[in-house]
């Protein structure tokens, strides 16, 4: 199973993040000295995948802006002999081959994939990773469903067990556990209400998908706001040839919930060492009881 493509749609509003994202991309909003998308595509590049095909829309030129050369910023930069800076800048624009589609209206994650279907739909597989959701840990988690995909040749999508009050704000799903933290997915419901919900496993953004899954989006009939969601084409798929759950590793950041994003700020600061003690210092008067 070849995975050389990964979609990562880009093109929603950022309604959850006003009203920081009026004029900017979710995806470009900083964590620690990089924009949130940046994580994402490092990700990619990590597990083998050099081919990057966003799916985004008219006012999110400055996302595939980022990942390209900046002649004027790398003239300016070299004049001034901050040459470190410079590799920085270069490297950001030497991650990956970036390919850009227009999802031209706004119809949900099913859709934005389903746009992506002229382009990846010749490979064996794709991965798609949502802009929003920021994983780290020793083996990256856009790699732990490659791996279980190509031993089992079957879809994987990545799920994180989430607080039973939240099970509402995620596609939850049901299975059975075929192997340690890797569950056969029987059944897929989006948002389901707190009472309903078949288990606390969580879809987040990963995913490893065969072209087939493009027959299922065709399929899908429109929910609520017109959106055609991935949801419901993956239960066609775990009905169909077959579906496979992996419990990811690591520590998840949703860059689109404030106290997770500012979270996520604090996290990589204490990383640097350079940074780590004033930043604690900065802390320590506005946390009185720690």
């Amino acid at each position: 199973m070849k995975i050389r493509k990964v979609v990562i749609p880009v093109a929603g509003w950022g309604t959850r993040s006003l009203p920081a994202t009026k004029n900017i991309p979710k995806e470009m909003l900083p964590v620690y000295n990089k924009p949130g998308v940046q994580y994402v595509v490092e990700e990619a590049i990590r597990s083998g995948i050099q081919d990057i095909v966003f799916i985004t829309n008219r006012d999110k030129n400055v996302i595939e802006d980022h990942f390209d050369y900046n002649l004027q910023l790398e003239g300016v930069l070299e004049r001034a002999g901050k040459l470190e800076q410079l590799a920085q800048i270069r490297q950001v624009a030497e991650l990956a081959n970036c390919i850009s589609i227009r999802q031209k209206k706004q119809l949900g994650l099913g859709h934005a994939v389903l746009c992506a279907k002229d382009v990846v739909c010749a490979d064996d597989a794709f991965a798609i990773m949502v802009g929003d959701d920021l994983l780290f840990g020793m083996n990256p988690g856009v790699q732990q469903l490659l791996d279980v995909a190509r031993s089992e040749r079957l879809p994987v999508i990545g799920v994180m067990e989430v607080p039973q009050e939240k099970v509402n704000r995620y596609g939850i799903i049901s299975g059975e556990e075929v192997s340690p933290g890797i569950y056969r997915v029987n059944k897929l419901v989006e948002k389901p209400p707190v009472s309903e919900a078949p288990s606390r496993l969580a879809i987040i953004g990963r995913y490893v998908l065969t072209p087939e899954i493009f027959g299922h989006l065709e399929k899908v009939q429109p929910g609520h706001g017109g959106e055609i969601q991935l949801t419901d084409a993956l239960q066609g798929q775990a009905d169909g040839r077959g579906l496979l759950a992996v419990k990811i590793r690591g520590m998840r950041f949703d860059v689109g919930d404030w106290a997770e994003y500012l979270t996520a700020n604090i996290y990589f600061a204490l990383q640097d060492e350079e940074l780590r003690y004033d930043l604690i210092g900065h802390l320590k008067p506005l946390l009185p009881w720690a």
